[in-house]
């Protein structure tokens, strides 16, 4: 596995692979939800999430940032960054 699944400052990693996959979706709206404008979730999972990053897309729209870390049989990791969203 790679070493970019390590977090850097304001990343939070998910590891979706120890979530039961009927709870998966749940954790990550909450997850994502959580985060603040500058953001980014590190989410890492067993296959390519794309009907996920649909949906994310639609709630968030311009405020998603979704960009691939890696790619491959051992793992998928996409960072997701959350941008202009308003200040807590």
């Amino acid at each position: 596995m790679s070493s970019d699944i390590i977090a850097e400052q304001n990343t939070h990693l998910f590891d979706a692979r120890g979530v039961a996959r009927r709870f998966r979706h749940s954790a990550i709206f909450g997850a994502i939800g959580a985060l603040r404008s500058g953001e980014t979730m590190r989410f890492v999972n067993d296959h390519d999430p794309i009907p996920l990053i649909a949906q994310l897309r639609e709630r968030l729209g311009d405020n998603l940032s979704v960009t691939y870390r890696q790619r491959d049989a051992d793992a998928v990791v996409i960072d997701f960054g959350i941008t202009g969203l308003p200040v807590e």
